[in-house]
Order: C-alpha cells, then structure tokens, then sequence
C-alpha cells in the first residue's frame, strides 16, 4: 500500500516512516503542504499529521477531499472527542493520535483502503448507515428505522467511535483514552461496559456492538453487513439528546 505522509513533525515522521516500511507499506513524506495534490493519484491512502484544529490544516484536508476520494487518516496530538469530529466534518475518514501505536494505525490504514469509494463532497457530511440505523456525526443523532433514539451525550460518542472502525476492533483503551480522559481505572472500565449495555438496549439491537474479550468492541459483521453510505441528513427533531 502506498501511504502519502504530510507532516511537518519531523520527530514523529521518522519514526512512524521505518515502522509502516517495516510492515510492507511504501511511504512518501511531505513536509508541507505543497505538492500534495500532485501526488494523490500516486497513492492508497493519506496520513494527514498536522490535524484540522488549525486553518492550515482542516484547509488542506478539504482540499484533499474535494479533489480526490482518496481515503484520509487524520493524526494529531490531541485525544478530544471534538478532535476526531472536527476531522470527519473536514473529510476524513479516520483519526488517530499522536504517538502512533503502529499496530492501530496499520490496522486503520487497511481498513479505510478497504472502504468503498465515495464521492468527495459526502464526507464533508459525515453519516454512517449500519441495516436500518443511522448515525449522523454532524447532528449528533441517532435513528433506527426512521425513528429518533435520544442517546446521552456520551453513549452517542461510544457509539459513533465504534461505528467509525466499520469493523475494526475499537480498543477499548482507545475509548477510555478519548471519553475518560486517559483514566483506565475499575470505575472508568465499569462505567463503559454500562454504557456499551445501555446503547444495546437503547437501539434494540443487543448484537450490534460486539465484545471483543480483552481488546474492545466492534459491530456485529452480521448487523454491520446490511450496508453504510452517506445519505442526506435527517431533520434534527425536538426530542434529539444534547
């Protein structure tokens, strides 16, 4: 796979460039943003290291998209949830953080490459379509067969984070590292397996989050079989949960 690294971290670059070659992966870094256009036909996949919460960077990587169905791994340093958002409304369509585990960003290069080609401008829109539910990203809103499920707000982030992997294993450190800020104690591991029951229970659908022992969580390939896509948004209704 040919992996186009643009970042202008030269520390992290050097070391993520012999670990992804190490794995069969061939790499060309930039380190701006010049060029970088001229070089997507080139290539599997893009790692965008320089994040979207600055301009630059959530201008390069709605360039990228409106130019390219290229699949876009976004990286930064920061492990908000608003981090990872933020990158999908750019067009992205993963994030990591920064230092890379070379295991997940391999995994998550793979997956995205595997994805479906999309029309550009569907991910400046970002809604994920698993059987009958509806998870839109941007309002913050989940349906199941066309009907509103007021999810708190952070069974909604377990649930759009799990449903992002398309699945892949969502660690379930990766989940505490992003919702728990960092804490991996007993009550942050309870408090997640109780929101994981809730969102089965919630959506009617008790197999569509699957425990992976000791690793995470994934969706069900059965449930998650029924197919994604970008349709049009649904209307924010009066029930939606903030």
């Amino acid at each position: 796979m040919r992996v186009l690294l643009v970042d202008d971290d030269r520390t992290a670059a050097t070391a993520v460039i012999p670990a992804l070659t190490g794995r069969g992966f061939a790499v060309t870094w930039l380190p701006s943003r010049y060029g970088v256009l001229d070089l997507l036909r080139r290539h599997d996949v893009v790692l965008l290291g320089t994040g979207v919460r600055d301009t630059a960077g959530a201008d390069l990587c709605r360039r990228i998209r409106h130019a390219s169905v290229v699949p876009i791994v976004v990286a930064s340093a920061h492990g908000a949830v608003s981090d990872w958002i933020a990158a999908f409304q750019q067009g992205a369509d993963d994030h990591v953080v920064k230092p890379y585990d070379v295991d997940d960003l391999v995994a998550r290069l793979k997956a995205v490459r595997l994805r479906p080609a999309r029309p550009a401008a569907a991910a400046l829109d970002p809604v994920i379509v698993i059987g009958d539910i509806r998870i839109d990203l941007v309002l913050n809103e989940v349906r199941v067969d066309g009907d509103l499920i007021p999810l708190p707000r952070l069974q909604f982030q377990v649930l759009a984070m799990v449903a992002r992997a398309r699945g892949v294993v969502c660690p379930r450190d990766r989940l505490l590292t992003r919702l728990w800020q960092g804490r991996r104690g007993p009550a942050e591991n309870r408090s997640l397996d109780v929101h994981v029951s809730a969102l089965r229970r919630r959506l009617g659908r008790p197999d569509l989050l699957e425990t992976v022992r000791g690793v995470g969580f994934r969706l069900n390939a059965q449930e998650h079989g029924a197919g994604e896509g970008s349709p049009a948004r649904s209307r924010r209704s009066p029930g939606a949960a903030p």
